[in-house]
């Protein structure tokens, strides 16, 4: 006769170390502003060197011409830029794990978004407006429903938005030869799109360290004998 199991039931997970993510995430986001200001530089190069005039290196209906080494060295500063990114998003992405299931065991109350949403939240069009700051929002608030969110949060996303909005943000970015063929021609929309992400990038930073700082003290104090 087999032994019985015993009933399963939906216990929030146990608390996860949060420190050592978020200096990952940091220490990303801190690459990935970087790579963004290294193709700032890159476009400012290409407006100053001007379109060859052999014309822009996609020319329609299938046929691109030989790239130039300056056309070369930015498909190259694209290409590191769009890996640093990944890293930069595994690395956002862990954190905010962690930090999602220590509040579920903080607070004991079922997150409002299901974890699936942790990672299509961010490329579903229309709903990735707003589930990641959701997600995000609600971490914070299921632990500390009688404080206000941190602006950083709404600072963050707004940026990362307006990131989106350029055309070459890091999660839609257009074809490399066209946004070649824009900094020829009109660079100044490129270099604003360059500074939002730099911007978002530094304020996810700053985001991730306030709201890190704010769930380890809660920790600490969980985990303090008599508490």
């Amino acid at each position: 006769m087999s032994e019985q199991e015993p009933p399963i039931t939906d216990q929030p997970p146990a608390l996860r170390p949060v420190r050592g993510a978020a200096h990952c995430a940091v220490a990303a986001l801190a690459l990935a502003a970087l790579a963004w200001a290294v193709r700032a530089v890159w476009h400012i190069r290409l407006a100053m060197t001007g379109q060859p005039a052999s014309g822009p290196p996609d020319q329609g209906g299938g046929v691109h011409r030989p790239l130039t080494a300056l056309e070369d060295g930015y498909h190259l500063v694209s290409s590191v830029g769009a890996a640093v990114t990944v890293v930069c998003a595994l690395a956002f992405l862990s954190w905010l794990d962690r930090v999602r299931d220590n509040a579920r065991a903080l607070s004991g109350a079922q997150p409002r978004y299901a974890h699936l949403w942790l990672f299509l939240g961010w490329i579903v069009p229309v709903v990735n407006l707003w589930i990641p700051r959701g997600v995000v929002a609600d971490a914070h608030r299921s632990v500390f429903p009688d404080r206000p969110l941190p602006a950083v949060v709404n600072w963050w996303w707004g940026l990362w938005l307006a990131g989106l909005a350029g055309g070459v943000g890091i999660v839609y970015a257009d074809p490399t030869d066209e946004v070649i063929a824009r900094a020829y021609t009109d660079v100044l929309p490129l270099l604003a799109a360059d500074v939002v992400i730099v911007a978002a990038a530094g304020t996810a930073a700053l985001m991730i360290r306030t709201l890190t700082t704010a769930q380890q003290q809660r920790m600490d104090e969980a985990v303090r004998p008599g508490a």
